[in-house]
């Protein structure tokens, strides 16, 4: 997969480019349950990375008629934070190589970052309302956040 050009879903089977409006979004997810949340931001549950089964959530920046700028990978579901952490960072790793930045974060879980050119990925856990995974995709030329 070029994630400098976009994502490959493999369950709905879907491409989704990083220059795709919010508009062709939903034409592109037609009749599979994508969900609009509040204006720039829709979440589907699928499969990806060969195996990787989780929600994404597509953000456009700014709002309405914005760039998408970020995928966001979660869960409905975080009973044990630790699998979970430990599956994203598997299927992470498999797919885009070893982090390029690895330091001690919350919780007892490591951050992790991959740079990309301007490809940003982040997974790190942070005390929200008690702990909080973060698994995350930022197209730095679109992201202004």
């Amino acid at each position: 997969m070029n994630i400098h050009k976009g994502i490959q879903i493999d369950e709905p089977s879907i491409f989704v480019p990083w220059e795709i409006s919010e508009e062709n979004l939903v034409e592109l997810f037609n009749g599979k349950h994508l969900k609009h949340i509040t204006d720039g931001y829709y979440t589907i549950k699928c499969t990806l990375f060969n195996g990787l089964n989780c929600m994404i959530g597509f953000h456009f920046e700014p709002g309405l008629n914005g760039h998408l700028s970020e995928f966001e990978f979660f869960r409905t579901n975080y009973d044990d934070q630790q699998s979970s952490f430990n599956e994203f960072q598997k299927y992470f790793v498999q797919e885009f190589g070893e982090p390029s930045n690895i330091t001690p974060g919350n919780e007892g879980f490591n951050n992790y970052d991959w740079i990309l050119d301007n490809i940003k990925i982040i997974h790190l856990v942070y005390d929200r309302f008690g702990p909080e995974e973060h698994m995350r995709i930022k197209n730095m030329l679109h992201n202004h956040g």
